[in-house]
């Protein structure tokens, strides 16, 4: 498994498909603060309790200059859904060949209800204007990541 780029470092660059089929790199964000979010799977508990309190606080998010990136292995149509279904305004970007999971560093082994697994590890890099990854959240709070995220900004 690749490294996790660690804060001070330039945010390794990509581009992807999101849920309406078109393609964005990160370098399109330049000029504004950026929550890259990998979470492993659509429509599952976790994740569309992360999902929906980014959604709920988008606002304030975009209030503070932040524009929000989720990225996992599902495909395009799961991530059409999962946007539909929660009326998610921000990207999703389809990994599924991993590309950029494992650009961050975030596929690999984890635990999973006391179980080894293969997957994506819950992760939230925050990235300033210039393109460097400013903060790694590490096992976000699912239902309180927009908080998070605000914190990490004001320090």
């Amino acid at each position: 498994m690749a490294e996790m780029p660690e804060p001070g470092t330039p945010a390794p660059d990509f581009e992807g498909r999101i849920q309406d089929g078109s393609v964005i790199r990160l370098s399109d964000y330049r000029g504004r603060k950026v929550a890259l979010y990998f979470y492993p799977a659509d429509d599952t508990p976790g994740c569309t309790k992360q999902a929906c309190n980014l959604r709920d606080d988008y606002r304030r998010l975009l209030d503070r200059g932040i524009a929000v990136i989720g990225v996992s292995a599902d495909d395009i149509a799961s991530h059409a859904r999962f946007a539909d279904k929660y009326d998610l305004p921000f990207p999703l970007v389809s990994d599924p060949e991993h590309h950029i999971l494992n650009l961050y560093g975030v596929w690999g082994e984890k635990s999973l209800y006391g179980r080894t697994v293969v997957g994506t590890k819950r992760t939230t890099f925050i990235i300033d204007e210039e393109g460097i990854i400013r903060s790694v959240i590490k096992r976000p709070k699912t239902g309180d990541h927009a908080n998070e995220i605000l914190k990490k900004v004001e320090d």
